[in-house]
């Protein structure tokens, strides 16, 4: 299912929420509604979290179906919520504290910053189970920010080389294609929540770009 919709006026969904297939993390104090629209379109648990005391777990976290990695400054309390509930998670043990704007991952493979450590770098191989190499993006370090991916297919920006491209669908193992969201905006990681059974964009969202995130993502139902 693919929906439009902001976070209490927000679009900048990928900065509070992190998902994969299965769960989704997002602030405490998320809207009712905005949980129920998570679950129905996304298909995934929602789990209410700080992370490093913030309400940017999409910035702060990221994750595939063997686990999450957050901030090096999450505390130890969430750590532990996290984990009572199952999931996966450990630390990324690097002074760049933006998991989620620096790390593009799915199941099949992950590509990394290059402002990472090497020790991050064995960390998300260690804790997400997948490959993982250094490279920039359309000149950003932001993967996170500028990307989306999940299982069926990645969403980048529109700045995003023929290379680069092939690059990603090499690494992830899943078709690629670029565009935007919210009318022109390039940073469709932060302005986008998706997993293989559904994304959600800002409301602001042309019905062009729509169609453009439903080929990149493999959805063919149409969007509301």
């Amino acid at each position: 299912m693919i929906r439009r919709i902001n976070l209490s006026g927000n679009p900048n969904l990928g900065v509070y929420i992190s998902t994969t297939d299965s769960v989704a993390l997002v602030p405490i104090n998320l809207p009712d509604i905005m949980e129920e629209t998570i679950k129905e379109a996304l298909e995934v648990e929602v789990f209410r979290t700080s992370i490093s005391g913030s309400s940017l777990a999409g910035a702060l976290s990221v994750g595939n179906s063997n686990g999450f990695l957050v901030s090096f400054h999450t505390m130890d309390r969430e750590i532990e919520s996290l984990q009572n509930a199952g999931i996966n998670v450990e630390k990324l043990p690097d002074k760049f504290t933006a998991a989620g704007n620096l790390i593009l991952v799915n199941d099949n493979g992950a590509l990394a910053s290059p402002l990472l450590s090497d020790k991050s770098l064995e960390k998300i191989n260690q804790v997400l189970e997948v490959d993982v190499q250094k490279t920039t993006l359309a000149g950003f370090n932001i993967l996170g920010s500028i990307a989306a991916a999940t299982n069926k297919g990645v969403l980048l920006h529109p700045q995003a080389t023929p290379s680069e491209i092939d690059l990603i669908e090499n690494a992830l193992k899943v078709p690629a294609d670029v565009g935007t969201v919210n009318r022109g905006v390039g940073l469709v990681g932060a302005c986008s929540i998706a997993n293989s059974n559904g994304v959600l964009v800002g409301e602001n969202t042309t019905g062009p770009e729509m169609a453009r995130v439903e080929e990149a993502f493999g959805f063919l139902e149409g969007y509301l």
